[in-house]
């Protein structure tokens, strides 16, 4: 798996990788010829006494140490440019990716995950990339280049080497047999943590009104002791690789002095030879050593990347029609037809059979008892979800047959939750018009009954709002959402309990303003409060997922005993009529 990713995503960066196979191969030429260099000079002329030949040989070993390091850094440089592109342009693909997805996929990953693995996961990636360019591709040219000049310098030595690499092979197979599922359960941990963390984060207000401190930072000490626990595993096997090597390359270096020294004694092997066989052998454990600290971090890219795919490859249900319409016949009209829909692994869907029809200029109010599907019936219409059975309109025509672009200026969602931008109070309201002119963000304040508030701020529409609109209180928020959405100017507003947030006053003035701007509009909206649908053109009352009655307040109210139970449940009889 991770083959195939950096094999896709290092496509357009060939030439770079030419050139790194090239400065490498440099670099190690370099380092392979200066122990060589180094016998010529010892045996012909620090034995010899020439000092002539001494300096021509220095004068060639400064040569080929300028040319190594210079392949060196270059090769550094284009390994750092390659590796950190990949990186790039794995989040890319993966920020991308995720914005395609519907609310069914991101709940199936889960927000902690996807964070993690746009973040974390591609750092594990990009890393063994930088180190496979710097390390893994100088590992087969040293071994090999090393094992010749090692021959070269003595055949019978060389048998110290079929005896240390073998070895060095068996400690890093039984090394990283248990290192994979370790880093699997890694990532599953980092995960974990980060989903914990996001909760508390969050929820702060509700631990401290519940007094629950104690009990999530034990929550927290726990998740964070089960990481610990498998990476001090990790750890543990990492940091017992180094002493298991070194151990190995001074026993082969004895070995080799052993043997060595009585050919010197005798006359068959010159000291600088000697020096020269004992840097081959030290050069190819240590750049083993190195590529093989690259292999055990595969392990963990491997699952980064299997991760990665899982994302990459994940088909969103909601997909875009490959020949879309652009162009509406009927402009705001919105019809449901038969609709149902069913989350997955639930044992019963949401909606059932539901049929429903808004004109142009008309208000149509959603009403029913939580887990009706109120909210599921809204999300349906701007295509956050796909309907499992039935058809969905926009304008005359199905919504999965409409560019997307056309479907998200044609509908603007206000949700109960709103959710504003870090920012300016501007850039949130320019949001989903960024031409819009200073006096129409002031009229859809004003409409909003947020313009007051706006002024008394000090930089007035270029105010500071936080990550999430934290520095501001849950009513101005929802009013500067709903301000949001009328600049935009859609031809159909959805309010999912848009004015839950709102005091009655504020509320009632917001609901009077609202028909002069948004007429010739579609207004769809889901209301708790009686008050605020009551004057709606229409009513639609779910039960369970089906439509149990439409009409008037007036008309379900004489004739629907689910309406009338809503109404009478926040209004006496005497309010209700």
């Amino acid at each position: 798996m991770l083959a195939r990713l950096l094999r896709e995503h290092l496509r357009p960066y060939r030439r770079e990788l030419v050139l790194i196979l090239l400065l490498q191969i440099l670099t190690v030429l370099g380092m392979l010829f200066m122990p060589a260099l180094n016998a010529d000079i010892v045996d012909e002329g620090v034995v010899a006494g020439d000092t002539g030949r001494i300096l021509e040989l220095g004068l060639v070993m400064l040569a080929v140490a300028l040319a190594g390091a210079a392949g060196s850094i270059g090769a550094t440089y284009y390994a750092a440019r390659a590796a950190m592109a990949v990186g790039r342009d794995l989040r890319a693909d993966l920020f991308t990716k995720v914005q395609t997805f519907s609310g069914r996929e991101v709940g199936r990953f889960g927000t902690p995950s996807l964070i993690t693995r746009v973040t974390n996961d591609v750092q594990q990636v990009q890393m063994v990339a930088l180190l496979t360019f710097n390390m893994l591709i100088t590992a087969p040219i040293m071994c090999v280049g090393g094992i010749v000049m090692a021959l070269r310098e003595n055949v019978s030595l060389s048998a110290v080497l079929l005896l240390a690499l073998p070895a060095m092979a068996v400690i890093f197979a039984v090394i990283l047999r248990r290192m994979r599922p370790l880093y699997l359960r890694t990532q599953e941990y980092l995960d974990t943590l980060n989903r914990v963390l996001r909760e508390q984060i969050t929820g702060v207000r509700v631990v401290r009104a519940f007094v629950k401190e104690d009990t999530e930072r034990e929550r927290f000490r726990r998740t964070n002791r089960e990481l610990r626990g498998v990476s001090t595993r990790v750890g543990f096997l990492i940091a017992m690789m180094f002493p298991l090597v070194m151990l190995l390359a001074n026993l082969s270096s004895v070995g080799v002095l052993w043997f060595g020294a009585h050919r010197v004694d005798a006359g068959t092997m010159g000291v600088g030879s000697l020096m020269a066989f004992l840097a081959y052998l030290m050069m190819i454990l240590m750049t083993v050593m190195f590529a093989t600290f690259t292999v055990l971090l595969m392990p963990r890219a491997e699952v980064s990347a299997q991760r990665i795919r899982e994302v990459l490859d994940t088909v969103s249900s909601v997909v875009p029609s490959a020949r879309p319409v652009r162009e509406l016949p009927a402009r705001g009209r919105v019809e449901l037809r038969g609709v149902g829909f069913g989350y997955p692994g639930a044992e019963q869907p949401v909606l059932h059979d539901v049929d429903l029809v808004a004109e142009p200029g008309e208000v149509v109010a959603i009403v029913g008892s939580t887990g009706s599907g109120k909210t599921t019936l809204l999300d349906l219409i701007p295509r956050l979800f796909d309907t499992t059975a039935g058809t969905v309109l926009v304008g005359g025509v199905d919504v999965r047959e409409l560019d997307p672009s056309l479907l998200s200026s044609t509908v603007g969602y206000i949700l109960q939750k709103p959710f504003l931008f870090s920012g300016t109070v501007a850039s949130n309201l320019r949001y989903g018009r960024p031409d819009a002119t200073e006096d129409e963000l002031w009229r859809a304040l004003e409409v909003a009954q947020a313009r007051d508030f706006v002024e008394a701020l000090p930089e007035g529409l270029e105010a500071p709002v936080n990550q999430g609109g934290g520095n501001l209180s849950g009513g101005q928020r929802q009013r500067l959402a709903i301000a949001r959405t009328l600049v935009a100017r859609p031809d159909v507003y959805l309010f999912d309990d848009a004015f839950s947030a709102l005091d009655y006053a504020t509320d009632a003035a917001l609901r009077a303003s609202l028909p002069a701007y948004t007429s010739g509009a579609t207004v769809l909206i889901v209301a708790q409060r009686v008050s605020t649908i009551r004057h709606a053109d229409r009513i639609v009352v779910l039960d369970r997922g089906t439509v149990v009655g439409t009409g008037t307040h007036h008309e379900l109210m004489a004739g629907n005993s689910t309406y009338r139970e809503i109404v009478l449940s926040q209004l006496t009889e005497s309010e209700a009529a």
